[in-house]
C-alpha cells in the first residue's frame, strides 16, 4: 500500500484532471434519501461542505429542500483542527479560512448534524476515506457518533477516486456510504 501522502499527491492531481461538473439530477437519489431520513424527527440537520479543490459540488442540493424542514449547515474551523457546524442558506455572507474555503460566521448557533455530506479525496470499497490530512473529520466524526449514535457520514465524491485499498487506523473513520455521479455505490 501507498502512504497516504501519496495517494493525497495523486488523487488531488487526478481529480483536478478529470473533474467535470455534475448535473443537478445527479443528486437527485441523495436527495430522496435524505428527506426519506428526514420523516421520523422534526428537527433535522444536514452538514454541507463548500467545494474547492475540484471537489464534487454538493451545493446544488440546496434547491431541493427549500420547502423542507431541514437545516443545512457549513463547517468552520476551528482552533486544534476542531469543526463546529452552523445553520446557512446561500444567500449568507461567508468568511474566507487560512485554507481560501469559504465558513459561517462564528456568531450563529452551532448544531449536531444527522447527515454528514463528506469530502474526500480517495475511497474504497470498505468505506474508508482519504482526507486532507489534517483530521477534521474524523475527530468530528467520532465525537459526534458518540453523541447521536444514528447520525451517518456520506462521502461525496467522483467514481474515479475509487482505490483499491486504502490505508486507515482506528482514528480513521468509516463512512456509512459512498455517492458518487453513479449513485451510491455502497
Amino acid at each position: 500500500m501507498k502512504k497516504k501522502d501519496q495517494l493525497r499527491k495523486k488523487f488531488l492531481a487526478l481529480r483536478k484532471k478529470k473533474y467535470f461538473d455534475v448535473s443537478v439530477d445527479i443528486f437527485n437519489k441523495l436527495t430522496n434519501y435524505i428527506k426519506k431520513k428526514n420523516k421520523s424527527k422534526k428537527n433535522f440537520y444536514v452538514a454541507l461542505y463548500y467545494p474547492s479543490n475540484h471537489e464534487m459540488n454538493v451545493l446544488k442540493i440546496i434547491n431541493n429542500f427549500q420547502k423542507s424542514k431541514i437545516t443545512l449547515l457549513l463547517p468552520k474551523i476551528l482552533d486544534k483542527n476542531l469543526l463546529k457546524f452552523y445553520a446557512w442558506n446561500e444567500r449568507d455572507v461567508l468568511l474566507v479560512n487560512k485554507f481560501g474555503i469559504p465558513e459561517p460566521f462564528k456568531t450563529q448557533r452551532s448544531y449536531l448534524p444527522d447527515i454528514v455530506l463528506v469530502p474526500l479525496l480517495a475511497f474504497d470499497r470498505n468505506k474508508n476515506r482519504l482526507g486532507y490530512g489534517k483530521g477534521f473529520y474524523d475527530k468530528y466524526l467520532n465525537r459526534l457518533k458518540k453523541l447521536n449514535k444514528k447520525m451517518e457520514a456520506i462521502g461525496i465524491a467522483f467514481s474515479f477516486q475509487k482505490y483499491k485499498k486504502l490505508p486507515s487506523s482506528n482514528f480513521d473513520y468509516k463512512l456509512n456510504y459512498i455517492f458518487t455521479e453513479k449513485g451510491f455505490l455502497y
